[in-house]
């Protein structure tokens, strides 16, 4: 009667979102102020002042069937050119406007993209601890997701990579700055998987792709990350506007295909083609000329780098251990409990919200979202010092 794979992601709900919404119902009962939900990376530092001055000229100044009209499938062709124009600003790569494709945020640029290149058997490889999500994407399009667990401080481990990639390998998903650990990959241990992809597709006969998820790309506390077309040629990078601009709700981001990639204007015409397929045509509008007119822009990282220092300074002043984010505004953290689950069941208790690592594909750690106000946090350090004390006694 129905698919049962769909019905099945319909009633395992993304712990997450669970945990969530269990908040908002905390919240109702006993105040917001005594509730330190940290489960959701929802940014929490305002988006930068051109974002509301750029949505209220275009409003004032565009007609309507301009505004809230259609776009060609792949995004309005003066917004695909900003956004080619600022990367080859930014990062000195010649991206041209037609393999820039307009999505709904980073999700739909991630699965439009495993569509585009997954076939029957393939594997796409992610280093753990990884995005949930990106297990239901690779499964949805029939491939296979192969988890190769980051090395120290949770960077590459360059050998148990290449001990995972075998004949079956479409893909490399990488994600840098990293949800949920922060890490952020330098230049060298990118341009070492570089090399080592040239490697495997030289051996393989065919190209295996490096997906660069990079949601987090402005997000980044000291050197910022190496641009992924300037290590490698076969790359896509899926990116949204989510958090560099503080708009996670209003899902606006893009796919852009390496104009060095192996057939580079095939691999768009299949980026396209998922699109198509998945429903995902026309991103936004409004916001598609939202972002092109604050290209370049980003939200203050300043508050969540004080957040983080905050926030890390306090554990480890309380015997937990945790490595200093580079980026993004998580934190992950030791639990102190072979079971996370089990930790964040007592921290419930202290009214703390925290996301077990299970999920992430590793076990023993939890993700703490630190883009909160920093008024709960400081609220929140009483509640931790005391859980943590409960497993000195």
């Amino acid at each position: 009667m129905i698919n049962k794979h769909m019905q099945k992601l319909g009633e395992e709900r993304s712990e997450i979102r669970e945990l969530f919404e269990y908040g908002a119902r905390r919240k109702a009962e006993i105040g917001a102020e005594n509730v330190f939900d940290f489960s959701l990376g929802n940014p929490s530092v305002p988006a930068p002042p051109c974002v509301n001055g750029e949505i209220l000229r275009l409003i004032a100044e565009t007609p309507a069937e301009t505004l809230h009209g259609y776009t060609s499938a792949a995004g309005a062709p003066e917004v695909r050119k900003a956004i080619a124009d600022e990367v080859r600003r930014a990062f000195g790569v010649p991206l041209p406007p037609d393999l820039v494709y307009m999505t709904c945020g980073a999700a739909a640029s991630l699965t439009a993209a495993v569509h585009a290149l997954a076939e029957e058997g393939d594997e796409f490889i992610a280093v753990a601890p990884f995005f949930p999500e990106y297990r239901v994407f690779t499964e949805a399009a029939g491939a296979k997701l192969v988890a190769v667990r980051a090395g120290g401080d949770f960077h590459l481990d360059l050998a148990a990579l290449e001990g995972a990639i075998g004949r079956r390998t479409k893909a490399v998903i990488v994600n840098s700055p990293n949800n949920p650990t922060g890490a952020v990959y330098t230049e060298a241990e990118m341009r070492a998987l570089g090399a080592l992809l040239r490697k495997k597709s030289a051996e393989k006969g065919e190209p295996i792709f490096l997906l660069a998820d990079e949601p987090y790309r402005e997000l980044c506390y000291g050197a910022p990350p190496v641009y992924p077309m300037n290590v490698y040629d076969d790359v896509i990078v899926c990116y949204s506007y989510s958090k560099s601009l503080s708009l996670a709700g209003e899902r606006i981001g893009y796919v852009a295909v390496s104009p060095r990639c192996t057939a580079a204007e095939k691999v768009f015409a299949a980026v396209a083609g998922a699109g198509r397929a998945l429903g995902f045509v026309c991103a936004p509008v409004l916001f598609q000329h939202v972002v092109a007119r604050c290209a370049g822009k980003s939200a203050d990282v300043e508050e969540y780098r004080k957040n983080r220092d905050l926030l890390w300074n306090a554990l480890r002043s309380y015997g937990y251990e945790c490595v200093l984010p580079e980026g993004a505004f998580y934190l992950f953290v030791k639990s102190p409990e072979p079971s996370a689950a089990a930790f964040c069941a007592r921290a419930k208790k202290h009214e703390l919200l925290l996301v077990p690592s299970d999920s992430f594909g590793v076990e023993g750690y939890v993700r703490i979202s630190y883009c909160v106000d920093r008024k709960i946090i400081e609220r929140s350090l009483p509640a931790f010092e005391a859980l943590r004390r409960e497993y000195d006694r």
